[in-house]
């Protein structure tokens, strides 16, 4: 393992200074392919979700259209036991029976599910990998991103290491070692390489550097909750 990356401030919380977020939510989601199912059987659902989808509905109905909807849609009693931010794409395992959605909502509770990223960052990352240690808290005065916060903050770590480095840009592998929303993200950005078109915790150059977030879940494994074997799916990133 590298280096873990601490902030060395003594201030209780930090503040992204990025632009203001809009007042509209405008949701266009992507509707091809409707549904890309890699392995269905009694028990689970996994799907690969496109970037610019919603794992679960909003509460305007313009909001409605999302990976439980479209699963349920096409698999009577699918149930979303994790999410992926909408702009992530990639790897998600969804219920089809009631043993399913409580035995796999429990292994992700406990953290007994394994998950690795792919994302592509601003900038040239020097070392070879790391451990980002930054406990995250939600930014009140700009829902819904969040921000490193000493004070208030919930422990939270990342491991990365670099796959690949190209003028200006960093392929890295990412594992959230803890769950907290937007952390890979906020992660990224505070150690000073923001993931590629990141509208939230990107702006200038990394931002329009790509038109979707650079960030792809592509490896998802946990316990069958039916049979008790191991399953783990790949799903290779577009980028």
């Amino acid at each position: 393992m590298g280096p873990a990356f601490r902030c060395p401030l003594r201030a209780a919380k930090t503040t992204l200074m990025l632009a203001p977020l809009p007042t509209s939510f405008d949701y266009h989601p992507p509707t091809e392919p409707w549904l890309s199912v890699l392995y269905a059987d009694d028990d689970i659902l996994v799907v690969d979700k496109p970037s610019g989808l919603l794992s679960v509905a909003g509460k305007d109905p313009a909001l409605a259209d999302c990976i439980a909807a479209r699963a349920a849609a096409r698999y009577p009693g699918a149930r979303i036991v994790h999410r992926l931010d909408k702009d992530t794409s990639g790897l998600m395992v969804l219920g089809l029976s009631r043993r399913a959605i409580s035995g796999l909502g429990i292994q992700f509770e406990k953290r007994q599910t394994k998950k690795l990223y792919i994302a592509r960052v601003f900038g040239e990352i020097a070392e070879a990998s790391g451990r980002v240690d930054l406990p995250l808290a939600v930014d009140w005065e700009h829902k819904p991103r969040q921000r490193v916060d000493f004070e208030h903050g919930r422990p939270a770590q990342t491991d990365w290491q670099v796959l690949d480095r190209e003028p200006g840009v960093t392929r890295v592998a990412l594992v959230p070692r803890t769950g907290r929303t937007h952390q890979l993200r906020v992660h990224m950005q505070a150690i000073g390489h923001p993931i590629l078109g990141d509208a939230f915790y990107a702006d200038g150059e990394a931002l329009a550097a790509a038109s979707r977030l650079q960030l792809h879940a592509t490896e998802l494994s946990f316990t069958h909750p039916g049979t008790g074997k191991p399953c783990d799916f790949v799903s290779a990133p577009a980028f």
